[in-house]
């Protein structure tokens, strides 16, 4: 069989019958006490990774503690067959390329092009036009003969961005996320590698692409967590982007109107350069917005809200509606015992998806049939508390029941194109209200938006989680930004209970600057990121003493040689203590000089295997410690 470096293969391995990667050959056997096996088959015809992806995929199985085996799983396409992606075709929308670019919009696509080495921000407010910048330097790129990636944090977004780009550039773009096949994606790979597609676009996973002669990785809405992988190998696409510009000569340029407090740090030091755009240029203006107060409401809705709804519906004019938490209501709950209806695998509340008829945990997925009568006592005084998209749904269809309403979330929008389907009706002003959750929140345009109501501004707030004000701020500030994009005349209410937190309080009043400056303080003062970096060991098993043992045994070691610079916290009960069955204890380790904290995680990783029964996984510059 012919299977050379940078062919997929299928082997015997513990009786199953796996893919592996060929990452290099020898005519000699190596060195140990194990058989040699046969190769099942060689996949392909043709090598699908070269010696750059397999460099590439060596430098990320080192800074974030996985096999390159499991990089090369997440960078490679899986399927064994070709096929051909569905056709794209551009909508009736106006094209970015009818625009005429404004001087600081120019100004931003020069700077792009210039060499200066270092990575740009392009730091506007919503509605900006960063998106015109973004396509105006791709183009100028593509031109010259060299590749651009562009990323963006979720798929429901990366429809209006190629539906542009096959409008400008036609064939040479490329789609890559996960909603695509197998077959798709290795169709796909092998035409980014050939070179005959250019323009990649993609969620996270897309900062892998095989472009020939990259020149630029767009990283659009830099602050989205969703850029971090939540599962091994536990990459950042933005520490991806900023190896692969820096190796590859390349201009790296991130955007968003709302910085990562990293970023925003950053920014201020001067380690990236900032380009600001400081206008709407579709004949918007930045909304009037006004916090609410909900202490005294009734109601999930409350009576100004209701009455900013109506006068939109009575104008002709559309409304967003946001609230990030699905399912009908939050929890049940007994009111005699105090009895909560919990998943039996996680340490968390059941929501009751009433659509559905279930109670469902967001975690595992556990379903459980809701009940009259308190398992615990035997009360029939029970009730469900907490609202989410589907209870708001049929509160506001009864308050206006005349009004067109549409929801998006993942139980909403499950079925292919049913997203594509809303949004378009929504855009072209078919809808009246679109409810939904953080899908909603960021990169979408919809000419008609007035008023944006955020039914309930704590939902994140309240995590136990040291971005919680940082991501709070940013939502807020996104779901904003799509009313008044083409009309002066967009209104933010902020329902809440927290209405003088300051994450709360300075995105109502647009003082973003004094937000980074009041997050950083205490940042500094906590001693959390920008100002340490953190590497996280969380253990997880079936049994709870095994897993606090191993847990133990791990810290201990690590206290007897902690050097000089490097704290260690833990090892406590994470907040989600259990999930799916597992019993889950972190430790962080924490420290300024980056090399000296991995080297002294990567030290003990290496010497100290968890028991049998105890999983670990090591995160490298987490964004949730949940």
């Amino acid at each position: 069989m012919n299977a050379g470096p940078g062919y997929r293969v299928e082997v015997d391995f513990r009786r199953r019958k796996v893919v592996a990667f060929v990452l290099s050959v020898s005519p000699d056997p190596p060195s140990g006490d194990f058989t040699l096996k046969d190769i099942l088959r060689v996949l392909d015809n043709e090598p699908v990774f070269g010696e750059s992806e397999a460099d590439l995929a060596r430098w990320t199985a080192r800074r974030y503690f996985s096999s390159v085996g499991e990089v090369l799983s997440s960078m490679l396409p899986g399927g064994k067959k070709e096929s051909s992606m569905p056709s794209i075709l551009p909508e009736d929308d106006v094209p970015l390329s009818e625009f005429t670019l404004s001087d600081e919009q120019q100004d931003a696509v020069r700077a792009i092009l210039d060499p200066d080495t270092r990575p740009i921000y392009l730091y506007g407010i919503t509605g900006s036009g960063k998106t015109a910048v973004f396509f105006s330097a791709a183009t100028e790129v593509l031109k010259r003969g060299d590749g651009v990636i562009y990323l963006v944090p979720e798929i429901s977004l990366t429809h209006q961005i190629v539906r542009e780009a096959v409008s400008r550039f036609g064939n040479i773009v490329s789609v890559w996320h996960s909603r695509i096949t197998p077959s798709q994606r290795l169709t796909e790979w092998r035409r980014i590698r050939s070179g005959e597609a250019r323009l990649v676009i993609g969620a996270r996973s897309a900062v892998f692409a095989p472009v020939a002669r990259l020149g630029l990785i767009i990283l659009d809405e830099e602050h989205e967590g969703s850029y971090k992988s939540g599962s091994s190998p536990r990459y950042h696409a933005r520490q991806i982007a900023m190896y692969r510009t820096k190796k590859d000569a390349a201009s790296l340029v991130m955007g968003s109107a709302t910085p990562s407090v990293e970023a925003s740090y950053l920014m201020e030091q001067g380690q990236l350069r900032t380009l600001h755009l400081t206008r709407r240029l579709a004949g918007g203006a930045p909304p009037q917005m006004k916090i609410l107060d909900m202490r005294g409401e009734k109601g999930v809705i409350s009576a100004e809200l209701a009455a900013g709804l109506k006068r939109t519906l009575a104008d002709k004019r559309q409304a967003i509606l946001f609230l990030n938490r699905r399912g009908f209501s939050y929890f049940f709950h007994c009111r005699s015992c105090g009895y909560e209806m919990r998943c039996e695998h996680c340490s968390v509340s059941l929501t009751f998806h009433k659509s559905r008829g279930i109670m469902l945990c967001h975690y595992c997925g556990y379903q459980s049939r809701p009940v009259q009568v308190c398992p615990e006592c035997g009360s029939l005084d029970v009730g469900y508390s907490g609202y989410g998209t589907e209870g708001i749904e049929e509160e506001i269809a009864a308050l206006f029941p005349d009004a067109r309403i549409a929801r998006v979330d993942t139980d909403s929008v499950s079925r292919k194109g049913s997203l594509r389907k809303i949004l378009g009706d929504f855009r072209q002003g078919k809808l009246d209200i679109l409810l939904g959750t953080q899908m909603v929140a960021k990169g979408l345009n919809f000419p008609g938006v007035r008023l944006v109501g955020i039914v309930m501004a704590d939902t994140t707030l309240m995590l136990p989680d040291f971005r919680a004000a940082e991501r709070t701020f940013a939502l807020l500030t996104q779901v904003a930004g799509r009313a008044g994009r083409f009309h002066p005349d967009g209104e933010v209410l902020i329902q809440t209970f927290h209405g003088q937190a300051p994450a709360i309080r300075l995105a109502a009043e647009s003082r973003q600057e004094d937000f980074y400056e009041e997050e950083l303080s205490v940042r500094r003062s906590l001693g959390f990121p920008p100002f340490a970096r953190l590497i996280r060991i969380l253990f997880r098993g079936k049994r709870r003493d095994k897993v606090l043992a191993a847990s133990r045994q791990f810290c201990t070691a690590l206290e007897r040689d902690l050097p000089r610079g490097i704290d260690l916290l833990g090892p406590s009960e994470a907040p989600l203590a259990v999930i799916s069955g597992n019993y889950r204890i972190h430790a962080i380790l924490r420290g300024e000089e980056f090399p000296v904290l991995y080297d002294f995680c990567s030290f003990f990783l290496e010497r100290i295997d968890p028991p049998s029964g105890v999983y670990r996984e090591v995160d490298v510059d987490p964004v949730s410690l949940l």
